[in-house]
């Protein structure tokens, strides 16, 4: 067909008039009136066989028409199935074979709907072995705990200090993603004393207090609420007193990764680097690393801020080795005669703007692969929509940030610092790089997250009260792997515990009570 020209003064008609109502009115024929008639090879059609016109007349059925000739075809159908021996024998098969009716899929009714495996509610491990004569004590679900409150907390009070920390380089306040740095491995000790190991507990038990714990410990009973993963703590009654511990082979320390997600990972292949406790064990690694990478690392004590005693974990021989870390035993008040005893940490020490020495707790958020659903590419948008994502991370690792606000208040930090720290390339585990850092102050911070304090506080009391009316021996509170619970067993007393152990226990039995006969000798 020739190409026709066309002009600006022309008017041209429309293309095709599918409701048929333009060119019925007779006034409107010159308006679109098409201006190339005159050439024949516009108005030819081809002498095709298989060339049809559109029949638009055709009858619409109403809604009851369609519905009358459907159950009139499935009668049918019936009837054919009932008077047809063979059909009947088929029906008889198919619900011996399947006599709730279900579809070979796994659904109720037929129907077309295929097993979708991810659709099914997939079942965690509960943290310990469950034995048979254990006895559940009490129930304690989530929704109950969620309404309790206990308001008017008030200051800590120091009891003891220890240890020494370094001071922040605060050049990595200045990495981002186009001037990101490599995360190194620095081989320093992290120690995590249980609370019945701690030797400065045990001398501040006979002094000070009724509860005692550490800061990670209390952090996961105050944020129970938040948690979906399984955990344990052991809780020893010794007369009027509780000591809240964690087992020695448990993976308590371990940070969860997308705890909180919707859709958190859960890859059943042990040799997979993205199934839960590779991840919690990286989280773990870059925590460690991060937390020390980004101090003045310098083996002067000049250069240090020392607390007035030396760190009780460590002897004199390793202690260059030694992660910068500073305790402080710390009392609170939950009243009624309840004082809690808390070991809290700082990671860091920094200079404010007023020339005073602040603490500092610094913690690590990791990426792990930008392409899983729910997920932010740090690379992309850490520079330009930093809040969005802090805000997925409050969203997938909500009970992880929340224990580290209530440690970072527990123990009176005055900042905490978040890194951004996300794998080079996403299929290696073992090289990773600092995208950026950000800083809160831990009351603000909590108030941003919808921390509700007075309500952990609250929880952290209920537990704590309960536990004061069983009797003196072993217990173990469990997080209830498959449900939104808190259950509290009642062991025997020589539960996960070894003949080493309890040699060990004696031995530093008696050595307390040669020490205790020293200074009542000497006087000191």
């Amino acid at each position: 067909m020739p190409f026709v020209s066309f002009n600006k003064s022309d008017r041209l008609g429309m293309i095709a008039d599918w409701t048929g109502d333009t060119y019925s009115d007779k006034r409107m024929l010159n308006k679109y009136q098409v201006q190339y008639g005159s050439h024949s090879h516009y108005n030819q059609y081809d002498d095709d066989e298989a060339f049809q016109l559109v029949d638009q007349n055709r009858n619409q059925r109403t809604g009851n028409q369609r519905g009358r000739i459907r159950v009139g075809q499935r009668n049918m159908r019936n009837r054919n199935q009932k008077n047809n021996p063979n059909n009947l024998q088929v029906l008889r098969a198919r619900n011996a074979r399947n006599p709730r009716g279900n579809s070979r899929f796994g659904h109720r009714g037929g129907g077309n709907r295929r097993y979708d495996p991810k659709n099914q509610a997939k079942k965690r491990d509960a943290s310990v072995n469950i034995r048979p004569e254990w006895k559940i004590l009490e129930e304690m679900d989530f929704p109950r705990l969620g309404k309790l409150s206990l308001p008017g907390i008030g200051d800590a009070k120091d009891i003891y200090t220890c240890g020494s920390l370094e001071y922040y380089d605060k050049s990595y306040d200045r990495v981002n993603c186009k001037n990101e740095k490599r995360l190194q491995r620095i081989n320093r000790i992290h120690h995590k004393v249980t609370t019945t190991d701690d030797p400065i507990i045990r001398k501040l038990s006979k002094t000070d207090g009724t509860v005692y714990a550490t800061d990670a410990i209390i952090s996961t009973l105050m944020c129970a609420t938040r948690s979906v993963a399984s955990w344990d703590i052991i809780v020893n009654r010794v007369g009027n007193k509780l000591f809240f511990d964690k087992r020695d082979d448990s993976e308590f320390d371990l940070l969860t990764v997308n705890e909180t997600a919707a859709d958190p990972p859960f890859n059943e292949e042990s040799n997979s680097i993205n199934n839960p406790r590779s991840l919690a064990l990286e989280a773990t690694y870059i925590n460690h690393n991060f937390s020390q990478q980004v101090l003045k690392n310098t083996d002067k004590k000049e250069e240090k801020y020392c607390f007035e005693n030396k760190n009780p974990f460590v002897s004199e021989e390793d202690e260059s080795d030694v992660a910068s870390v500073a305790y402080r035993y710390r009392k609170f008040d939950l009243g009624d005669g309840v004082e809690l005893v808390v070991r809290c940490e700082h990671d860091a020490v920094t200079v404010g703007t007023n020339g005073s020495e602040q603490f500092m707790n610094i913690k690590a958020l990791n990426e792990w692969d930008s392409r899983v659903p729910g997920a932010i590419d740090w690379r992309q948008k850490l520079d330009i929509q930093r809040g969005a994502v802090l805000a997925n991370e409050l969203k997938n690792n909500s009970c992880k940030l929340a224990k580290w606000t209530v440690q970072a208040l527990l123990a009176g930090s005055d900042h905490i610092k978040f890194g951004y720290v996300s794998r080079v390339h996403f299929r290696d585990s073992a090289k990773h790089a600092i995208l950026g850092t950000q800083q809160f102050k831990p009351r603000e911070f909590a108030d941003q997250t919808n921390l509700n304090l007075d309500n952990a506080w609250g929880v952290l009391r209920c537990i704590i009260d309960t536990c004061m009316k069983l009797d003196q021996g072993k217990y173990l509170i469990l997080k209830d792997p498959n449900k939104q619970t808190l259950l509290i067993y009642d062991i025997p007393d020589d539960t996960f515990e070894t003949d080493n152990e309890d040699d060990d226990d004696e031995e530093d039995i008696e050595e307390e009570d040669e020490d205790e006969k020293e200074e009542e000798v000497t006087g000191k």
